[in-house]
């Protein structure tokens, strides 16, 4: 009880720190799923609706890419965007624009990956449905999103869950810069590093219960349009 007051306190407190936090983290961890699901979910469908040379190769990278830890992911980016590399000229080092980046570097090959083992065990009968109503090719790839789109939704909360629980990339470029560019899970660990233990279960609390709050929601949208449909 005393965990669940202390969460009470931070949100709804005078110090309105934990509230800029929170701010960050959302638009960090939304900005970076819409982007890679945007990019991974067509890539992915397009992936396992056809059958090419090298499909194989491409599928067994990009399994290997969704394992790729956190860590490296943002030693990649920090060696690009430091002042060094070559992106070092836009300043973007220690910013959430940075950490999106690695965030998107994180969950565009799950997208990829899990898309396409989606679409891969339906396509051959929606292949045959596609040419028997005379659809083009872009026409296809449109056909299979609709029809897939309940499980392809499931990507997105699985992007989103990676996004808003990831640390150690968001910690080497992000720099946990209070008011700018700290979030949930850096100011967690932080606080377990100073001792603050109450404090830091307070704060994995509350970013439960963001997690939960936003997936909820989703969840609720998503069955009031297939409710429609």
């Amino acid at each position: 009880m005393e965990v669940i007051r202390e969460a009470f306190l931070l949100l709804f407190g005078e110090n309105g720190e934990l509230r800029q936090i929170i701010g960050v983290t959302l638009q960090m961890s939304f900005t970076s799923t819409i982007i890679s699901t945007c990019i991974g979910i067509p890539l992915g469908v397009f992936i396992g609706m056809r059958q090419f040379r090298g499909k194989r190769l491409i599928l067994r990278f990009t399994h290997t890419l969704m394992g790729l830890p956190p860590v490296v992911a943002g030693l990649l980016v920090f060696f690009l965007l430091s002042r060094s590399g070559p992106l070092g000229q836009y300043r973007l080092l220690y910013s959430v624009t940075a950490m999106v980046v690695a965030q998107v570097l994180l969950i565009t090959p799950i997208a990829v990956g899990l898309s396409s083992s989606i679409v891969s065990a339906q396509a051959p009968l929606m292949r045959e449905t596609a040419l028997g109503m005379g659809l083009s090719k872009g026409r296809q790839l449109l056909y299979t999103l609709y029809e897939c789109r309940r499980q392809l939704f499931s990507v997105l909360f699985t992007g989103f869950g990676r996004a808003i629980s990831e640390v150690g990339a968001a910690q080497l470029v992000g720099g946990n810069v209070q008011y700018k560019t700290r979030v949930m899970t850096t100011a967690i660990v932080l606080e377990t590093n100073k001792g603050n233990f109450g404090l830091a279960v307070a704060l994995g609390v509350i970013l439960l219960i963001i997690a939960f709050v936003v997936t909820s929601v989703a969840q609720r949208l998503q069955e009031g349009l297939y409710g429609k449909a």
